[in-house]
C-alpha cells in the first residue's frame, strides 16, 4: 500500500468530487439497509393474523428499545389496517420500499457521477506528471530504458491505478458503511443471531488475505512483460524495411510471441487468484447464511423469541453484507494490483534527473566571443570516450571535427547541448560554464541537425515551427528559401500544410534533411551544430543540402562533425581526433600537407568515391 498511498496525493486537487462521493456513498449505503427493513412490515400484514388494536407502546429507555420498536411497529400496523384496509396500507409500503429504492439508486449514480471527474482527473495529471518527467529526462536514462515499457508505464499502469481509486473509495466508504449499517439494524433485531456474523467476518477476512498476498509480485511481473512485448512492437514498427528486406518477419514473430506467452502466463495467475475473491467471500456468506437459518430456525418455531417476519428481514441484511464484502475482498485485490503499478510509475517519477539547472541558472540571450573546451574528460559507462580534450571555437567561425567512428566526435555535440555533463573539465560560453547557464537558454542558443532526419507525424508548417512558435509566414518562407526545400514544398499538395506522416516518410532522405536543416535556420541561433548532416545522403541529394548547409552557416558559430570530408574543405578549422584525443588540427591544405591522419582519411575516400563511380 505504500506506493498505491503516494500516488493518492494525486486525488487532493480533486477532493470536493471525493468528498461528494462519500457523502452520497453513505445515503447509498443507509437507504440500503432501509430499503430491507421497509420489508418488514409489509412481512407482518402479509403473513400475521393478529389484528386486535393495542395500547401504543411508552418509550422506555435504550435498554429496552428492540421490544418499544417491535411493539410501535405491532400497534402502527394494526391501526392503520383497521383504519383503511389491509390493502391500502400494503400498497403505501410498497410505495415506502420503491421511494427507499428510488433513493437508493439515485444516491448510486450520484457517487459514481463525482467519482468520475476525480478518477479521470487524476488520470489527466497523473499522465501529465509522467510525460513531464519522460521529456525532462536526460537522454542518457533512456539508452538504459526499454521505450516500450515506458510507454507500458504511461498507459496500462496508469490505468490500473485509476481504476483503483474508485475501489479504494468504495472499500473505505460505501461498502463499510453497507456493513455498518445492516449490523447495527441486525443487532437491534437479534443479538445472538448476530454473534455468528462476528465471529465468520474475521475468519473470512483472514482467508481472502491469504489468496491476495502474492498478488502484488504477480502484478509486476504482469507489467514487466507488457512492457517487453511493447518494445518488441515498437522496434517492429521502426524497423519494417529492414526485417522484410532481411525476410526476417519469423524471427521477430517468434520474438514477439515468446513475449506474448509469457505476459499470457503471468496474466492468468495474477487474474485467476483475483477471480478467486468474489466466489470464496460468497462461499464464506452462504455458510453463515445457513447457519444463521438453522439457528434462526430454532428461535422462531422452538424458542418462540423471533418473529418470522424479522426474522425474514433478519436474513435480507445478513445476505445484504455478502455483497459489501465480496467488492471488499476484490477491491483489495485491486488496490495490491495497483499497487505494483504504482511501483512502477514512482520508479520514473522518482527518477533522478542528472542534468538540472544551478541553484541560480543564468539567463544568456546572447553569443559574444567563443566555445572554450577546457580539459574535457567524458565516459558513457566505464572507458572514456574523450581524454583531456581542449578546443576554442571563435565566435563567426566553422570548426569541423572529423576521425574513424567511435573517436568522440558526436560526443562533442552532445555535451555542448548539455545532453550529457562532462565528468571532468568544463565547457565554457563568453567565459560561463554552460553548467551555470539555464538549459532553456543554452539551448535557445544553438540550433542542431542531425544525420537522423528527425520529424514528427505533423504538417511542414509545425515541424518547422518548433524552434519558433510565433513564426510569420514570411519567415517559414525565407528559411525554406535558405535550405533550398521551397521548390518541393511547393509541390506538395497543400504546401506548408501538407501532413509529412510518421518520421517525415512521406518525404525522400533529401527532403526531410532539407526540412531538418529549414528548422534550424528558422530558429536562428547564433550556434550550429552540424553532426553528420549529409553522411545519409546521395550525391545529389548531399549536393542540394551543402548548398543549404553553407547558406545556413553564413554569420554564424558552426561545429561540424563530418563524415563526408569533401563538405568541410573550406571549414576555418578542422580538428581530427582518434580515441577521443586531438592527433591534428588545421585548414584543409595545411594538414594534407603533414601526410598525417587527415591526409590518408582524405585518400581512402577518394578510392572510395571512384569505386562509387
Amino acid at each position: 500500500m505504500n506506493y498505491f498511498k503516494r500516488i493518492l496525493r494525486y486525488a487532493y486537487p480533486y477532493k470536493r468530487y471525493a468528498f461528494l462521493n462519500i457523502f452520497f456513498n453513505i445515503l447509498y449505503a443507509l437507504f440500503s439497509t432501509l430499503s430491507f427493513v421497509a420489508l418488514i412490515p409489509v412481512l407482518e400484514i402479509i403473513f400475521s393474523d393478529n389484528r386486535e388494536i393495542r395500547e401504543k407502546p411508552i418509550y422506555s429507555g435504550i435498554t429496552n428499545i428492540k421490544t418499544w420498536g417491535q411493539e410501535y411497529l405491532d400497534y402502527t400496523i394494526v391501526k392503520n389496517i383497521l383504519e383503511h384496509g389491509e390493502f391500502k396500507v400494503l400498497l403505501m409500503m410498497v410505495s415506502i420500499i420503491i421511494g427507499l429504492f428510488l433513493l437508493k439508486n439515485l444516491s448510486n449514480y450520484l457517487a459514481m457521477f463525482y467519482s468520475t471527474f476525480m478518477r479521470n482527473g487524476v488520470l489527466k495529471d497523473l499522465r501529465n506528471d509522467l510525460y513531464t518527467k519522460v521529456i525532462n529526462l536526460p537522454i542518457a536514462f533512456f539508452s538504459e530504458k526499454r521505450k516500450g515499457d515506458t510507454i507500458s508505464r504511461l498507459s496500462s499502469d496508469v490505468d490500473e491505478v485509476k481504476n483503483s481509486v474508485l475501489s479504494v473509495l468504495e472499500m473505505i466508504v460505501r461498502e463499510p458503511m453497507m456493513i455498518i449499517f445492516s449490523l447495527v439494524t441486525m443487532v437491534l433485531i437479534s443479538p445472538k443471531l448476530t454473534l455468528f456474523v462476528f465471529l465468520f467476518l474475521p475468519i473470512s477476512g483472514f482467508l481472502i488475505s491469504r489468496v491476495g498476498k502474492s498478488l502484488k509480485r504477480g502484478s509486476l511481473q504482469v507489467q514487466t512483460k507488457q512492457g517487453t512485448f511493447l518494445s518488441i512492437l515498437e522496434e517492429t514498427m521502426g524497423g519494417l524495411r529492414i526485417i522484410k528486406a532481411f525476410d526476417a518477419e519469423s524471427i521477430f514473430r517468434k520474438k514477439f510471441m515468446d513475449s506474448n506467452q509469457r505476459f499470457y502466463h503471468y496474466s492468468n495467475k495474477v487474474l485467476n487468484r483475483q477471480n478467486l475473491a468474489s466466489p470464496l467471500s460468497e462461499l464464506l456468506g452462504i455458510i453463515t447464511i445457513g447457519v444463521l437459518l438453522v439457528y434462526g430456525g430454532y428461535l422462531v418455531f422452538i424458542d418462540r423469541t423471533l418473529e418470522a417476519s424479522f426474522f425474514i428481514g433478519y436474513i435480507m441484511l445478513a445476505y445484504n453484507i455478502l455483497t459489501p464484502a465480496k467488492a471488499i475482498a476484490k477491491a483489495s485485490y485491486s488496490i495490491k494490483r495497483a499497487d505494483g503499478s504504482a511501483q512502477r510509475i514512482l520508479e520514473l517519477l522518482d527518477a533522478e534527473n542528472t542534468i538540472t539547472d544551478s541553484e541560480n541558472p543564468i539567463d544568456k540571450n546572447s553569443f559574444e566571443s567563443e566555445i572554450a573546451l577546457q580539459n574535457v574528460s567524458f565516459k558513457y559507462e566505464d572507458a572514456y570516450v574523450l581524454k583531456n580534450f581542449s578546443l576554442t571555437i571563435p565566435k563567426g567561425k566553422t570548426v569541423a571535427l572529423v576521425g574513424q567512428s567511435g573517436s568522440g566526435k558526436s560526443t562533442i555535440a552532445n555535451l555542448l547541448t548539455r545532453f550529457y555533463d562532462v565528468n571532468e573539465g568544463s565547457i565554457k560560453i563568453d567565459g560561463i560554464d554552460i553548467r551555470e547557464i539555464s538549459k532553456k537558454s543554452l539551448r535557445q542558443l544553438m540550433g542542431m541537425v542531425s544525420q537522423d532526419s528527425i520529424l514528427f507525424n505533423d504538417s511542414v508548417r509545425n515541424n518547422l515551427k518548433i524552434g519558433k512558435p510565433d513564426a510569420t509566414e514570411k519567415e517559414l518562407i525565407e528559411a525554406a528559401q535558405i535550405s533550398n526545400s521551397y521548390e518541393f514544398i511547393k509541390e506538395l499538395p497543400e504546401q506548408f500544410d501538407t501532413n509529412i506522416g510518421d518520421s517525415g516518410n512521406k518525404l525522400s532522405g533529401g527532403q526531410k534533411q532539407r526540412l531538418s536543416i529549414a528548422r534550424a535556420v528558422l530558429k536562428n541561433p547564433p550556434i550550429m551544430i552540424l553532426d553528420e548532416a549529409t553522411s545519409a545522403l546521395d550525391t545529389e541529394s548531399e549536393r542540394l543540402v551543402q548548398d543549404a548547409l553553407e547558406n545556413m552557416m553564413r554569420n554564424r558559430t558552426s561545429v561540424v562533425i563530418a563524415h563526408r570530408l569533401s563538405t568541410i574543405q573550406d571549414a576555418d578549422l578542422i580538428v581530427v581526433l582518434s580515441k577521443g584525443e586531438i592527433v591534428e588540427q588545421g585548414k584543409h591544405n595545411e594538414l594534407l600537407a603533414q601526410k598525417g591522419v587527415y591526409y590518408n582519411l582524405v585518400k581512402m575516400q577518394s578510392l572510395d568515391r571512384s569505386k562509387e563511380a
